[in-house]
């Protein structure tokens, strides 16, 4: 399930006041979405995998609560709150929630060198 906020010319939220965990799964909430980048919400439930894909935009992770396991173009980074992952496009990548995870996702256009 996604929800959406509508915006005006600024934002602000409570992240922590948005923490939905679902009892399995993935609960997932677009806070913001402009034409260049997309804000969401992710609550993972403890145990929850979400198998190895990719994304053709470029993409950050900021860890709010909980603990879990991002593997990342073959490499091990342990989530866990104040971690700030930045992921390039196209980048392989699974993720596995230990305990109830939170983290907001930004994606973003991938820059392309135009010379």
């Amino acid at each position: 399930m996604t929800n959406s906020i509508t915006i005006t010319p600024s934002f602000i939220t409570q992240l922590r006041e948005q923490i939905e965990y679902p009892s399995a799964g993935v609960f997932s909430k677009v806070l913001l979405k402009d034409n260049a980048c997309q804000y969401t919400l992710f609550c993972l439930a403890a145990n929850t995998d979400i198998s190895e894909h990719t994304s053709i935009r470029n993409a950050t992770i900021n860890v709010i609560d909980g603990r879990g396991l991002l593997t990342l173009s073959g490499e091990d980074i342990v989530l866990e709150p104040g971690v700030f992952v930045l992921m390039l496009a196209n980048a392989p990548h699974a993720l596995k929630a230990e305990e109830n995870l939170t983290f907001l996702l930004t994606l973003s256009e991938k820059v392309t060198d135009k010379n």
